[in-house]
């Protein structure tokens, strides 16, 4: 097996080497200096004289030569020194004649017997190197920006090489093993690192090696930590770079980068690059709407040339990750580019318990910690998602001052990741607060007593996040469809607020509070009706919306998918499966009255009510006093004042995404 890549080592910061540049830089800013000195220093030689003291000394006959330049300056010499007032003696002088090229000053001085030159007026050589500094300190300027710009130093005008990181044998190594989940993507990535280890062993059957592999999934499911762990296991040179490395303001610069990053594997091969978020340089070209850009259809021609064009780049392997497999350039996604669609979902039960055991494998965990129950209540959490709640948990029992991470602390954690954080700030009136515990109230007999329904999980008057009470359920095990007798169930759950609301307090007091459970209950009859083919009237047909926009090419159409008669049909059920529904939950909770004023009453008193405790109420009896929840090491924390907390928009039992009012 081939050992660790070895890099070359980063230039460290060198005094030496920046004493040379701020040299090389003083000694350009100092030429111009010191020459206008020496030009300044061969000026003190010749005094600036008056003209009258220039007439009265050729009146004297003490000057010897004079030079006249442009006709309108003279320098000259005296043939005695002359004292310049303010300035001392003098040999040399200058002076400027009052009139230019006059005759009569050129007579007088023959008639002294002077010699006279003359000679045109030329720019000096001060004036020519102060015309020429502002020159050299823009353009040093620019050097200086240019090298900024290029990712700390890097040669000016080396836009086009790429800019995909080396992974070195020095770098942490994620592998295998700190990834569960996710066992068909490992297995699949696995075959093509045993591909890169040993070649012959596929191919003396007439196997080829994968030209690329496409990580697909929602976020947080561990695609990019996939790709760290191929490139711990592969022993093998791997670059690393995103989509948006490739896209520059300039034309052309991706597809140089492009070019530069396939040279690269090529000079390592056989090796693997990976590339996250590829829809930032893969999507369909000529979409119009952001998808016609110049620049990334470019980059994304050299893209799929360098992956199977005329040249072949053997020995490259090609992985990327991407939650946005719809809008990539069909040209990208064929067999011979991308050979391998590796779906990377949520993980089920089996893979959540791996998951956790991975997170709370190098943390102090108490004896009651039991990781397939925390499993089997978080359904449809990613990899991410676990990983923030063992996370949460850790900091909760820092703040509790426990010693180990228990079983209430990560239950309380989950708890803030799927519902948010209580909000116990919330001070309400009573009145107010005896409504929210009758419509929760109702939520979780509806719940328990509708078959088809999960779990009731908790029921809680307390605020979390920007839901104002809650009651939800927790599926028993991991499900990909939803039959009839659910959906059905979980609208007349949705509606057992409104009916006890209604119920209790009368139709003219019904609240706002129902907004959530309205809107989410809706939009699941109408997708019961148009979608899933479950109305008798309409029967199994993809109905659609009544108007859709069709994004076609470049521009937008609407278009009517169903005629007038059908939509008003649609319509027409949509609110017959509701107010079935509402009736349901109506007739539920008239025949539990009873169960409804003692659930109230228990969270007005408790405001956090478990399945246990509610069945505890239906049987008759009398709930045990309330546990601090606390192991027997740690002190029971000082009682706070009770506030008043109040819900406006009791979200859907069951959904731990409530929406604002």
């Amino acid at each position: 097996m081939p050992g660790p890549i070895q890099q070359k080592p980063k230039k460290e910061f060198s005094w030496g080497r920046f004493s040379k540049t701020l040299s090389f830089w003083i000694l350009i800013l100092l030429i111009p200096v010191v020459l206008i000195q020496l030009s300044g220093s061969k000026s003190e030689a010749s005094k600036q004289i008056t003209y009258t003291q220039y007439r009265d000394e050729l009146a004297q006959d003490n000057i010897s030569k004079v030079t006249i330049t442009a006709g309108k300056t003279v320098n000259g010499t005296f043939k005695n020194r002359v004292a310049v007032p303010g300035e001392g003696d003098t040999k040399n002088f200058n002076v400027r004649l009052p009139v230019e090229n006059s005759e009569a000053e050129v007579a007088a001085l023959n008639q002294k017997g002077v010699q006279i030159d003359a000679k045109d007026a030329g720019v000096s050589v001060t004036a020519w190197i102060l015309n020429f500094v502002p020159w050299l300190l823009l353009i040093g300027f620019y050097l200086f920006l240019f090298k900024q710009m290029q990712a700390g130093g890097a040669k000016a005008f080396s836009f086009g090489k790429s800019k995909a990181k080396l992974l070195t044998g020095d770098t942490p190594k994620i592998t295998f093993a700190d990834v569960a989940g996710a066992d068909e993507a490992k297995q699949e990535l696995q075959e093509i690192i045993e591909f890169l280890r040993d070649p012959q062993k596929f191919t003396k059957l007439g196997g080829r090696l994968p030209k690329g592999a496409l990580l697909v999934g929602p976020p947080g499911t561990g695609k990019t930590l996939l790709a760290k762990a191929v490139a711990g296991e592969a022993a093998r040179p791997f670059f690393s770079m995103s989509g948006s490395d490739f896209v520059e303001m300039f034309v052309g610069v991706g597809a140089s980068r492009v070019r530069d990053l396939f040279e690269q594997g090529k000079a390592h091969a056989p090796c693997i690059i990976f590339i996250d978020e590829i829809d930032a340089v893969g999507r369909h070209r000529g979409a119009g709407l952001g998808g016609g850009h110049d620049e990334r259809e470019q980059t994304l021609n050299q893209l799929l040339v360098e992956m199977d064009g005329f040249e072949s780049n053997d020995g490259v392997i090609l992985i990327a990750a991407t939650n946005r497999p719809d809008v990539l350039d069909p040209a990208l996604l064929r067999p011979g580019r991308f050979d391998r669609q590796i779906v990377v979902d949520a993980p089920d039960l089996k893979g959540r318990e791996g998951i956790l055991k991975v997170h709370l494998r190098n943390k102090p965990i108490a004896d009651d910690v039991d990781i397939t129950t925390l499993a089997r209540g978080t359904p449809g959490m990613a990899g991410a998602d676990l990983a923030n709640l063992v996370n949460e948990g850790a900091l909760l029992a820092v703040r509790r001052n426990h010693d180990k991470i228990h079983m209430m602390d990560l239950e309380d954690a989950k708890d803030k990741v799927m519902l948010g954080a209580e909000r116990k700030s919330m001070v309400m009136k009573e009145e107010e607060r005896r409504l929210t515990a009758y419509h929760e109230g109702g939520h979780a007999i509806c719940a328990m007593r509708v078959a088809g329904n999960d779990p009731l999980h908790k029921v809680t008057i307390v605020p979390r996040g920007r839901a104002l009470g809650l009651a939800f359920t927790l599926p028993e095990d991991d499900r990909v469809s939803v039959t009839r007798q659910q959906l059905e169930a979980r609208l007349v759950m949705a509606y057992g607020g409104r009916v006890a609301e209604e119920l209790i307090f009368g139709h003219d007091h019904v609240t706002t509070g129902a907004a959530s459970d309205i809107q989410q209950a809706t939009q699941i009859a109408r997708r019961y009706v148009t979608q899933w083919g479950l109305s008798d009237a309409i029967g199994p047909i993809l109905v659609g919306d009544n108007e859709q926009e069709l994004f076609l090419g470049r521009e937008i159409q609407h278009r009517r998918e169903v005629s007038e008669k059908t939509a008003q049909l649609v319509d027409a059920e949509v609110k017959r499966v509701i107010d079935n529904a509402y009736e349901r939950a109506m007739a539920t909770l008239q025949a539990n009255i009873e169960l409804l004023h003692q659930v109230a009453a228990a969270l007005l008193e408790r405001e956090t009510l478990t399945r246990g405790d509610i069945e505890t109420l239906a049987r008759g009896e009398k709930l045990p006093p309330r546990s601090t929840g606390l192991p027997p090491s740690t002190p029971a924390p000082v009682p706070q004042p009770v506030l008043e907390p109040r819900r406006t928009n009791p979200p859907l039992l069951g959904g731990p995404e409530p929406s604002p009012a």
